[in-house]
């Protein structure tokens, strides 16, 4: 089961990192585009509204890639001074409080997005759901990356370094 779970992890990932990239490569051009037109003759308007999302999107999923990689913030001295089951009980523990935060996350998120759900961009009209979405989507991703590392706990398979779980 572990090993379908890691797969399936891997495939997100496989997914997410080529959009993330194309996201950024997305934002330069539509930021150059802000600048050269600024310079060159009448601004574009709808450039910086496209900016703005495509850096609300890029800030989620990208943590998405981060947090998968272990490279997010953790205090883990306590934890990692416990010794055999003591430290896994205690990263059990740890994952479940994150795992019960990215539901919030994803429940927040999508209460949110359909909250926001009748409202339309300014420039592009574009309906805010698709600019929200990304909220209960990350949480999402984030949850399931947790799931795996429980998974991978209570199997006594747990990589010896994040570098290794990505």
């Amino acid at each position: 089961m572990l090993s379908l779970l890691e797969r399936l992890e891997r495939g997100l990932d496989a997914v997410t990192r080529p959009v993330v990239f194309a996201a950024m490569a997305a934002l330069i051009g539509v930021i150059s585009l802000q600048i050269i037109s600024r310079v060159a003759f009448t601004a574009v308007g709808w450039t910086e509204e496209v900016a703005r999302f495509l850096l609300v999107w890029i800030t989620f999923l990208a943590a998405t890639l981060a947090y998968r990689a272990g490279r997010h913030i953790a205090v883990t001295f306590v934890v990692d001074a416990l010794p055999g089951l003591g430290g896994r009980i205690a990263r059990i523990i740890a994952h479940l409080v994150v795992l019960a935060f990215l539901l919030a996350l994803i429940v927040i998120g999508w209460n949110y997005m359909q909250l926001q759900s009748f409202q339309k961009s300014a420039s592009l009209r574009l309906s805010m759901t698709w600019v929200y979405a990304v909220m209960p989507l990350a949480g999402a991703l984030m949850a399931f990356t947790t799931l795996v590392a429980i998974v991978r706990e209570l199997t006594g398979q747990t990589p010896a370094t994040p570098q290794e779980a990505a």
